[in-house]
């Protein structure tokens, strides 16, 4: 059911806003708390998938500037939130990164403890003019 994000249960905007702050600050304990292990990442370009697992997406972050440091504009935002049960949802989110924006489709699981992304499909939107 497709809700408005003032509706969400609290737990799993808490763990978007992590996920958040995991890239803008290249946090990668963060990161470790909001992916779940096994998580992987997706990105389908050029008629062609791209698959990651988080710990590919662990050494990335490792290695990025934090955007957090340079003082880089930050913008994300949560725009859609579809729970699918009581345990399982998909957020849609648009991030910058540095130059890049991305829409990332974040699939959530509750744990019985808290929400973690189990899978990411993202796309690069745009490069920003202001890099």
């Amino acid at each position: 059911m497709a809700l408005d994000i003032s509706h969400a249960p609290a737990g799993l905007t808490q763990a978007v806003t992590r996920y958040f702050d995991a890239l803008y600050f290249c946090d990668t304990d963060l990161l470790q708390r909001v992916f779940h292990p096994a998580a992987s990442l997706f990105d389908a370009d050029d008629g062609r998938i791209f698959a990651d697992p988080i710990s590919c997406y662990h050494d990335t972050i490792l290695r990025r500037s934090p955007p957090a440091a340079l003082n880089a504009p930050r913008e994300d935002e949560i725009l859609f939130v579809d729970l699918l049960s009581d345990a399982a949802a998909t957020v849609k989110v648009r991030v910058r990164i540095h130059n890049n924006r991305f829409s990332d489709h974040l699939m959530f699981a509750h744990d019985g403890s808290e929400w973690r992304i189990v899978a990411k499909l993202w796309h690069l939107d745009e490069v920003a003019a202001d890099a």
